[in-house]
């Protein structure tokens, strides 16, 4: 053993298995690097077009002009653009077949928004799994290979006459960066797991309560046109 202490060479001069999980470690901590940054952006881009269409949904648009510009082959639907599209959509295409109650249509526009607010909700919770199990796992990995770095630094201090503490450390301390790995690892990905959890729950109950509000905007619409059907006949 050495006494040189530096980050770089404790990890070079760490046994094979020691090596293992710091390796496990690093891709962990990459990865987990790569989803943070993506779902930052999602959750940025998702806050972006919610605040937009809720302005241009309250704004008194024609609904009807409003789901020809979300349809449109040149914009690209996501979040609460979608659940309004695909409900408006069913709404239309039921209330264009005969004999249909004002009831049922607008419940066939709430399972449609329903569907599709439940695939939105998908695209959100996509990888958090992953950063909630890198989080919990990533310290008890590390640990792991501290244990058996320990556990080599002793068992080759068993064959030495004279065991002091300069020959103890430099094995120690190979061990011990396994567990800061871990740590390295694990924190950024509980903080955003956290951060990306409690934006996913807020984006949903916008979305609900969003439902909510076009649900009763459908049912109006749904008796407003039955009770012109019924004065025209």
């Amino acid at each position: 053993m050495t006494n040189d202490l530096s980050i770089v060479h404790l990890i070079t001069q760490a046994g094979p298995i020691v090596k293992l999980v710091m390796l496990m470690l690093v891709v962990a901590s990459v990865i987990s690097w790569t989803f943070i940054f993506a779902k930052y952006k999602e959750f940025q881009s998702a806050f972006k077009v919610t605040n937009t269409f809720e302005k241009r949904f309250w704004s008194g648009i024609d609904l009807n002009e409003l789901s020809r510009q979300i349809g449109s082959a040149h914009h690209s639907r996501c979040g609460m653009e979608s659940i309004f599209h695909m409900g408006f959509q069913e709404y239309k295409r039921l209330k264009e077949q005969s004999g249909m109650e004002p009831m049922h249509v607008v419940e066939g526009a709430r399972r449609a928004m329903q569907a599709q607010y439940t695939r939105e909700m998908d695209v959100l919770d996509n990888h958090l799994p992953f950063l909630a199990t890198v989080g919990s796992t990533s310290p008890y990995v590390g640990l792991f290979g501290t244990v058996w770095g320990i556990m080599s630094s002793f068992q080759a201090l068993g064959n030495m006459k004279q065991a002091t503490l300069a020959l103890v450390a430099p094995g120690i301390s190979e061990a011990l960066v396994a567990t800061a790995m871990g740590l390295f690892a694990a924190i950024p990905a509980v903080v955003a797991y956290n951060r990306f959890s409690n934006n996913a729950d807020r984006l949903a109950t916008r979305y609900e309560t969003f439902m909510d509000d076009f649900t009763t905007v459908l049912q109006r619409q749904a008796h407003v046109s039955m009770n012109e059907k019924s004065s025209g006949s």
